[in-house]
């Protein structure tokens, strides 16, 4: 009778990216092998580009980490800006090693940020690392960050915002105002609108290459193609024929989303509103609680807004119970003040004892 030979189980393979936790030289992932020579810039430029990121969205992963791939470790020199731009990918992924505390000591020379800006820079971060096919460390972990709800101005202030807008030095005020009241539109969607993708018969517009790369239509009211059209004659008059924009500054250049907010500051302050609450997300979001407050559903709003998702617009029901609230205290304590105001004066009747020859009464 033969002996069978006893196998010793072999232990279960680990994970590439587990492994290369305790590697000192990190191998690169199939996709990036035969790329390992270039430099990282303009490769990790072309990854976010074919996942359709928004120039937003990168400008935000680059402005990020430039401080991490920057942070120094001991003995190690600083890094020039050809150096910083050139780094092949096999070198960055050296150093962007999770366990030799490059991304430790970044991570703490950002604990004092605040938690949204710190959650910014871990996505980016995060994102960097698992390109390079390097595993992030469990222990670097979002900031909890409360739940806010999206600011909003109130009626009053929007009044006044509208006027100030109205009589504005800058003649691209009032339509910009309008247009994000009107049609929700993000501010990189206004700077980006050609006067070619406006339908004046249709009342509509095609916005193209949206946040996600997407595009969608937007709807205009009859007061912004009044407003679209009387500001045609005075934008003719500071470009040149090869301008496509539709909204341009005094130099007759396309207006940009700083361009955009320096105007809602100046608007802000002309309307006596406390610094930094006139903004153009601002606006976008009375857009949509006015959409929900005159009975818009939430698949309605989700498409006018653009949100990739609807849970994204679901918050505006939040925003709608807290007005409601508001307006609802609001109309109680005008209630109470008009009960009083128009309450008739009762005689008074004399119930004190008084004394006559009769004795008392």
């Amino acid at each position: 009778m033969e002996r069978r030979e006893m196998r010793t189980p072999q232990p279960r393979a680990r994970k590439p990216s587990q492994l290369r936790l305790t590697n000192d030289q990190p191998s690169l992932p199939a996709r990036l092998v035969h790329l390992r020579h270039l430099a990282w810039l303009e490769c990790y430029k072309r990854q976010l580009q074919t996942e359709n990121k928004s120039d937003n969205t990168q400008k935000s992963y680059f402005y990020g980490l430039r401080a991490l791939i920057e942070t120094r470790l001991a003995d190690e020199d600083v890094l020039d800006e050809e150096r910083y731009e050139q780094l092949p990918i096999q070198e960055m992924a050296e150093r962007m090693e999770p366990m030799n505390g490059r991304l430790d000591l970044w991570a703490h020379s950002i604990s004092n940020l605040k938690p949204t800006t710190y959650n910014a820079r871990i996505a980016a971060a995060r994102h960097f690392i698992r390109w390079l096919g390097l595993r992030w460390p469990d222990h670097l972990q979002r900031a909890r960050t409360g739940k806010r709800l999206p600011r909003t101005l109130t009626r009053r202030e929007l009044t006044t915002v509208i006027e100030v807008a109205e009589v504005s030095e800058d003649p691209v005020a009032s339509l910009v105002v309008t247009m994000m009241l009107d049609t929700g539109m993000r501010v990189s969607e206004v700077c980006g609108l050609n006067l070619e993708d406006i339908d004046f018969d249709d009342a509509s517009a095609k916005v193209l290459g949206g946040k996600g790369d997407k595009d969608r239509l937007v709807l205009f009211t009859k007061r912004t193609i009044e407003r679209l059209q009387a500001w045609i004659p005075i934008r003719a008059r500071l470009v040149s024929e090869e301008e496509q924009a539709c909204f341009v500054n005094r130099h007759g250049r396309r207006l940009q989303p700083r361009g955009v907010q320096r105007l809602m500051d100046a608007l802000g302050q002309d309307a006596k509103l406390p610094k930094g609450k006139l903004t153009p997300h601002v606006l976008r979001h009375n857009f949509a609680t006015g959409l929900l407050e005159r009975g818009a559903d939430l698949v309605t709003i989700q498409r006018l807004m653009g949100h990739a998702t609807i849970a994204t617009t679901r918050v505006y029901l939040e925003i709608s119970d807290q007005t409601l609230r508001e307006v609802y205290h609001r109309a109680q304590s005008n209630r109470e003040d008009m009960d009083d105001a128009h309450a008739e004066p009762q005689p008074v009747e004399e119930r004190t004892p008084s004394t006559s020859t009769h004795g008392v009464l």
